[in-house]
């Protein structure tokens, strides 16, 4: 990676939605994603999940492996992993509607526009978890299929809402 960004989308939720998606990824360069103050509408504590979008739709069988090291202020450090899911999990404690608990991360998707290659990301990110602890995570996931990738969709467990004020930033690495 050379190391400019040149943004190329931005998607940002001025009320409620069940999800928040991003296009733009449509060479085979590295593609960088910011995702800003994720959170639920709801009082529920629950999982921040992605899935990687072919022609606008949302990729949805169990394709998806991940593994993460989480780095926890509460507790001991631990080792996530995930295979064969139906979205990628972004986050191994849940988040809820406390004002600090947010989920917060930088991606770097690779191969995404290359339909004879797995699509896969890396990850960084900080959060406050449902008990308000904060945590870290580091790792990354797979789509184990080959397809061609434009972009990203960001949900949360069990279809609920993500509050106004998430925002999602697509970057084209050059």
């Amino acid at each position: 990676m050379a190391g400019q960004l040149i943004q190329v989308n931005r998607a940002y939720l001025s009320s409620p939605a069940s999800s928040l998606a991003i296009t733009g990824i449509d060479t085979d360069d590295v593609y960088m994603v910011t995702i800003k103050d994720l959170q639920p509408d709801t009082t529920n504590q629950v999982y921040p999940y992605m899935r990687f979008l072919e022609s606008g739709t949302a990729n949805t069988s169990a394709n998806y492996d991940m593994a993460y090291k989480t780095l926890k202020s509460a507790v001991a450090f631990a080792n996530y992993s995930l295979a064969n899911n139906t979205a990628a999990v972004l986050l191994s404690e849940q988040i809820g509607t406390v004002t600090q608990e947010k989920f917060n991360g930088i991606m770097y998707i690779y191969n995404a526009n290359n339909s004879s290659e797995y699509t896969f990301y890396t990850l960084e990110s900080t959060a406050l978890d449902h008990n308000s602890n904060h945590l870290g995570s580091q790792g990354g996931a797979v789509l184990t299929v080959t397809s061609a990738v434009n972009g990203i969709d960001v949900i949360l467990q069990g279809g609920a809402n993500i509050k106004a004020g998430c925002e999602l930033v697509l970057y084209k690495v050059v």
